[in-house]
């Protein structure tokens, strides 16, 4: 019986492992919202990691963490990073900036697992109101895979960027 109870253990362990193993190699997550203020107001809390961390999600979970600023907080070549027990540690660069349309990342995480991801915003204008684009992608580790059989990635970060997106949101119709 408990030699039984063990394979069917071993079978099921090799079955989740294998099944990792399928997951696709990158992942992306993607939200967006509309917000009542044009492109131009709105590229300024995105490409000024200053105006960017007043509505920053991650910035919020942890008033405790240990943030510092490149040389430089605007546009490409900006730098930003961070130390935290509740978010991790990593860094932010602005790589490219083209106003009022679009702002890219490159977003770099040491803890608690080391990742490399691309974060891109667009905004594309429709009247009065700016429908604002938040994606993230990056590769998919064989432990990210494994990771995100139990957990579910896009729904977790996914859940940060629509709170992201709501605080820009509240800024830049209150501006």
């Amino acid at each position: 019986m408990v030699k039984t109870l063990s394979l069917a253990v071993l079978a099921a362990i090799v079955l989740l492992l294998a099944y990792a193993a399928t997951r696709p190699d990158t992942f992306r997550v993607e939200r967006s919202l509309r917000i009542q203020a044009p492109p131009e107001r709105i590229i300024g809390l995105i490409g000024d990691l200053k105006q960017f961390n007043a509505w920053n999600p991650y910035e919020r979970k942890d008033p405790a963490l240990k943030g510092r600023y490149g040389a430089t907080t605007q546009g490409p070549g900006a730098q930003y990073a961070w130390e935290s027990d509740k978010v991790g540690t990593g860094s932010l660069e602005i790589t490219a900036l083209q106003a009022p349309s679009r702002v890219a990342m490159k977003l770099d995480f040491v803890k608690p697992f080391e990742a490399h991801n691309q974060v891109e915003f667009t905004l594309q204008a429709d009247g009065n109101v700016t429908l604002v684009r938040w994606a993230m992608q990056g590769p998919a580790p064989y432990i990210s895979k494994l990771m995100g059989v139990v957990f579910d990635m896009d729904r977790m970060v996914g859940r940060d960027f629509e709170d992201g997106l709501n605080n820009l949101k509240a800024l830049a119709e209150k501006a």
